[in-house]
Order: C-alpha cells, then sequence, then structure tokens
C-alpha cells in the first residue's frame, strides 16, 4: 500500500464516522435507534438490505469460488428472488398488523410470550456465530494490506464499526451502507477494468473462460451433494432467502424500518433482483482474475482478490478497492450489531424488567451494541479458519436454524398448532440441523450445504404438525360431559376461556 491508498483509506473512514455523529445527535428514542422512526425511503432500505448480506463473505469468496471454478454459484440468487417475493407476499403483511418492535413480536401474538424468546434466542445464538465468522473473515483483507496480525485486523474493525453504530442507530447504518455499496462496487469495476488488461482484453479473456467451460451457469444435475445445481439453487436459494429475510431480524428490522407496507415489498423484491446483478458481477471478477494469472493456485481461494487489489491497482485506486472491502464487511457487521441489540432489548430487557421507557431503552440499547460487539469480537478470535470459502462456512452457520424459524412462521398459519408444538418444532429441528452442519454424519456428510434450510423446515415442520396431532388426540373429551356442563358463574367462564 503506498501513501494515496493510506489517505483515500483515511478520507472513507473518517466520512463514515461523519455519518455516525450526524444521526446521533438525532437519537431520541428506541423507536430512533432500532426503526428510524419508521421514516426510512423504501429504495435506500433496499440498496442497505443488497450491501447488509453482501459483507466481506461475498466480495472476498465469490470471486476465488469463480476463479478456481465456474458462475454456477449464480442458480443460487435466482432462488433468493423467488424466495423474497414469497416472503413479500405471505410474510410481511403479518408484520405491518400492530406494533412490531422485532421481527419475533408475532410469534408471541400467536403463540406466547416464551415462543418469542426461544425464537428471538435462536436468533441472537446463531447471528452472534454467524458474524464472528464474518468478522474473522474481514480481518484477512486488512491483515494482508497492513501486516498487521490477525487479532489486531479484528479489533480494528469491531471498533470503527462500532463507532459509529453505537451512536447512530439503525438511520446510520442504513445511509452507511448506501456509501459502503458504492465504494464495494467501484472497487469490483476497478479491477474487472485492470484483470482485463493483465488478460488481453476483455472477450480475450472470456473467450479463453468458455473453451475450458468456465463461464457455465446453470447444471442441471439432480444431485443432493453437488452444491451448486439448478434444483439446489432454486429450491435451496428461495428457502434460504425466506428464512434470511423473513424470519431474521437483521432483515426484518429494515423492512419495519420503512413507511409502509408496500414500500417494505418495492424494498425485499428490488434487493434481489440487484444481489442477482451484483453476485454477476463478483463472479466475472473472479473470472477476470483467473484469465489475469492471479490465481497462484496454492493456499486458500478467499485472498486471491485482496491480494490482487494491493498488488495490481494504481495508487488511490487500490486505497478505495481495499475501503470498499471492508465496507462490505462493516455493512454487514453494523447491521448485526443494531440487530443483536434491538432483540435483546425488546424480546428480553423489556418484557422481563418491565421497563418499556423509549428513553430508557435507548440507553440499554447502545450498552448493548457494546456488549455484542464484545462477543463478536471474541467469536472472530476464536475461529480458526476452515478449508471452505468463508461464505459457505457462514451460510452453512445460519442455516441451522433458519429451516427451524421459517418452520415456525409457516406453522403459525394453522390454528392447531399450540405454543408446546411449535417449541417442541424449533427445538427439535436445531438440535438434528447442529449434528448434521457441524458433525456431519454418515450419509448426511456429503449433503450439499443450499439443502441445509429445506431439510431442517422439513423436519420443523413434521415435529410441528405430529405434536399437534398427538396433542389433540389425547386432549379430546368425551361430547357428552362437554354438552352437560354448565358454567354458572363468570368465573367459571374466565377459567374456561383461559384455557383455550
Amino acid at each position: 500500500m503506498r501513501p494515496l491508498d493510506w489517505i483515500v483509506m483515511a478520507a472513507y473512514g473518517a466520512a463514515i464516522l461523519g455519518i455516525g455523529v450526524h444521526f446521533a445527535r438525532r437519537q431520541r428514542d428506541a423507536a430512533d435507534y432500532f426503526l428510524g422512526k419508521q421514516d426510512l425511503p423504501w429504495w435506500a432500505v433496499m440498496l442497505s438490505i443488497v450491501a447488509t448480506e453482501t459483507s466481506a463473505l461475498t466480495v472476498i469468496s465469490v470471486p476465488g469460488i469463480a476463479a478456481r471454478g465456474d458462475l454456477t454459484f449464480l442458480q443460487l440468487p435466482f432462488g433468493y428472488l423467488l424466495g423474497r417475493i414469497g416472503v413479500a407476499l405471505w410474510l410481511l403483511p403479518g408484520y405491518f398488523t400492530g406494533r412490531q418492535e422485532t421481527a419475533y413480536t408475532r410469534l408471541e401474538a400467536r403463540f406466547g410470550a416464551p415462543t418469542r424468546r426461544l425464537a428471538s434466542g435462536v436468533f441472537l445464538s446463531i447471528r452472534a456465530l454467524g458474524d464472528s465468522v464474518r468478522v474473522f473473515a474481514t480481518a484477512i483483507p486488512l491483515a494482508i494490506v497492513t501486516h498487521w496480525g490477525l487479532a489486531t485486523s479484528v479489533l480494528v474493525v469491531v471498533c470503527v464499526t462500532l463507532a459509529y453504530t453505537w451512536g447512530g442507530g439503525l438511520k446510520a447504518v442504513v445511509w452507511v451502507d448506501l456509501l459502503q455499496l458504492c465504494v464495494y462496487l467501484f472497487g469490483a469495476v476497478a479491477t474487472l477494468w485492470a484483470a482485463a488488461g493483465l488478460a488481453g482484453g476483455f472477450g480475450h479473456a472470456l473467450a479463453r473462460a468458455g473453451a475450458l467451460h468456465k463461464l457455465r451457469v446453470v447444471s442441471f444435475h439432480l444431485s443432493l451433494t453437488e452444491p451448486y445445481t439448478l434444483l439446489g439453487g432454486l429450491i435451496g436459494g428461495a428457502m434460504l432467502s425466506a428464512a434470511s429475510h423473513g424470519t431474521d431480524h437483521l432483515m426484518v428490522q429494515r423492512l419495519l424500518a420503512t413507511r409502509s407496507l408496500t414500500d417494505a415489498r418495492r424494498a425485499i423484491v428490488g434487493s434481489g433482483v440487484v444481489v442477482i446483478a451484483q453476485f454477476a458481477v463478483f463472479l466475472l471478477v473472479g473470472t477476470l482474475l483467473w484469465a489475469a494469472g492471479a490465481d497462484p493456485g496454492t493456499g486458500t481461494g478467499d485472498a486471491i482478490y485482496p491480494l490482487f487489489m494491493v498488488n495490481a491497482l494504481p495508487p488511490g485506486v487500490a486505497g478505495l478497492a481495499v475501503a470498499g472491502l471492508l465496507a462490505a464487511a462493516m455493512s454487514t457487521v453494523s447491521s448485526s450489531l443494531n440487530s443483536l441489540a434491538s432483540a435483546s432489548t425488546h424480546d428480553f430487557y423489556a418484557p422481563l424488567t418491565g421497563r418499556h421507557q423509549p428513553e430508557h431503552l435507548l440507553r440499554i440499547g447502545r450498552w448493548l451494541t457494546l456488549g455484542w460487539a464484545a462477543v463478536l469480537t471474541g467469536g472472530a478470535l476464536a475461529f480458526g479458519g476452515n478449508s471452505q470459502p468463508v461464505v459457505v462456512v457462514a451460510l452453512s452457520i445460519a442455516s441451522i436454524t433458519y429451516g427451524g424459524l421459517l418452520g415456525t412462521y409457516i406453522m403459525s398459519a394453522s390454528p392447531r398448532v399450540r405454543q408446546r408444538d411449535v417449541i417442541r418444532a424449533i427445538l427439535a429441528g436445531t438440535a438434528v440441523m447442529i449434528v448434521v452442519v457441524l458433525i456431519k454424519p454418515g450419509p448426511l456428510a456429503r449433503l450439499a450445504w443450499p439443502w441445509y434450510v429445506p431439510l431442517g423446515t422439513v423436519i420443523t415442520l413434521a415435529v410441528g404438525y405430529g405434536s399437534s396431532v398427538i396433542g389433540s388426540r389425547l386432549s379430546v373429551s368425551p361430547p357428552a360431559v362437554t354438552e352437560n356442563r354448565k358454567p354458572k358463574t363468570d368465573d367459571s367462564r374466565s377459567q374456561g376461556s383461559g384455557t383455550q
């Protein structure tokens, strides 16, 4: 890195901190801090969703996947779009009924407070674990650029992100996301231009890649072990996106911050279209890096793109490209901190303490933001790396609970499913998926990760509906008894209604 690169990176850091300070002065209560007073324009939310789900994992890993393979990863984003359309049609209306503070408020109205806390607790634990991997992934390029150790790089990423998230809340997160989106896309375009020049031109590079089948987009193989197939991409991608954008508070929080249900639908469906284009860009970056000879063929594919940025891009452009890579990471980390603090405050602290004053919850939310920053830092430092691309690792971890959460929301439409059925289903689905994803037993060891969410959803639905059928049969009373029993007092009617 040259002096001009450091100047560019410093200017970018000052810009995002300035945005955080600007919005920090406007925070009055928890509604401001966590939901932006539900006054954010849909297009800003749409681009914030894209920036949040992109993270350093996409920027680092996806080019590496294309550089060492082909473009079949692109089948997943088409499934993502289908899943978001489903969320817009069937899940979003429920979030705009009454006052919804988190994604799990509606579960309390349907099943009771224990179900809400269980679902929120599942979100908190897996979100913290998955985002610890994301923080670790962010530290990789920073360590490459600065020659710092990974521990130092992790601390720098978390502290800079915390600086604007702690004060500015969701509004600062969303508007910084827009800046970060522009910066990391600029880095991708600059890399395409530089790599094409080294490869003898864009057309020549694509011709070479096409001759070796590296431009293949669709795989029609019917396989549960091959990760990127058309069927797996459409089904697995759709269910993964439906769970992540319809039940995960990280994304639902943004949709709740829009002005209306119509705006929320525009934001979520529009984000699906933008994500397809964005994945195509980063996959082409990987293909051009391969054509330019930027892949040494050794080590992890996650390092190919960052090394090219530092070594091949001109001064200033390299600094902005690296800043963009860090921007992609910080957009996800900042969103994670705010959503974790939001769920902790509204789903646990407020109902358990009885303190619901908005100004008080704002103070608690900021302290919890600081606490979750410490958790993510510790988790990232404990993550020792993996031979798989980090994007696969993080999505696999998230899939442990996504099936359970998606299954829960599906069961909420059935009047026969009760609270105990849902709790059993979530616990069973999560327990099985922990074994499948982390232990990989027997025949499931080779199951491709896009099928994790469909499997978890099926298990959750089977346990939940099975429990409701068994429970209803055990609780059936003889008709003659119920017909002859008449309430004698208002107290007896009240007691009867309380058990229904």
